[in-house]
């Protein structure tokens, strides 16, 4: 059987295909030195993600809009006609 140490995880492997040196100071035990970038980055990827839930938000609203506008003139062009 494996010991802990031997079990790599998967988010590990895509930290090791992004940057191996950084997944080799993190299997060491090293923290990272550079927290207030790291900071501004989380808070930048919060912010983005924020931003696109309420660009397809909009985008759905858009969608449901153009199909009421199309019934409406459905509507009015059967009535009048």
């Amino acid at each position: 059987m494996s010991s802990p140490s031997e079990i790599i995880s998967a988010s590990e492997v895509g930290q090791w295909v992004y940057c191996q040196r950084a997944w080799f100071l993190a299997r060491a035990g090293k923290e990272n030195a550079n927290t207030q970038a790291l900071a501004r980055g989380e808070s930048y990827h919060r912010r983005h993600s924020c931003g696109v839930m309420f660009s397809r938000i909009v985008l759905k609203a858009g969608v449901v809009l153009m199909i009421l506008g199309a019934l409406i003139l459905l509507l009015l062009f059967y009535a009048f006609r």
